[in-house]
């Protein structure tokens, strides 16, 4: 089995980025949504994972401040999920991070006041990559889906 590596930051293809997306309805199963996260890709800084030239999974993230950013996005193909491949590209972007003097990072995902089992998967991840719970906003995404803002401290 050929070997993953992460590079970035960089831009990745809107395509690779849409095809590894669609691998993933119960995540990323709102048309609009799915190209979104597939446009920043190939927009801002991104993280990607490849096993040879094919992408596997990706991370985005946006600066708000120079201490402090946010992923916006992070998938991995169905079939390399529970790999290792997400907390590698997390790793990978939070040295990166830390490099240019970050000092937090947030990540925004569903609410555990939804009952969606495959977001309460969502949430043990980041829970497991050293988030914590920091503010539900019950409305930010719609009153259907309630959004937790997680975060984590960059400076150990």
């Amino acid at each position: 089995m050929m070997s993953i590596r992460i590079e970035g930051p960089q831009r990745v293809l809107a395509e690779e980025a849409e095809a590894v997306l669609r691998t993933l309805p119960e995540w990323f199963g709102i048309e609009s949504a799915l190209v979104r996260y597939a446009q920043q890709a190939g927009e801002g800084a991104a993280f990607a994972a490849r096993r040879g030239g094919d992408l596997i999974g990706f991370a985005t993230v946006r600066r708000h401040f120079p201490e402090a950013a946010e992923i916006t996005c992070i998938a991995v193909r169905r079939e390399d999920r529970g790999a290792g491949v997400g907390r590698l590209l997390i790793e990978t972007l939070e040295r990166w991070l830390v490099s240019e003097g970050a000092r937090w990072l947030q990540v925004k995902t569903l609410a555990g006041s939804s009952p969606d089992p495959n977001y309460a998967q969502t949430r043990l991840f980041y829970l497991r990559q050293g988030f914590e719970p920091f503010e539900e906003l019950p409305t930010l995404w719609g009153e259907a889906n309630p959004c937790l803002i997680m975060v984590k401290s960059l400076s150990g």
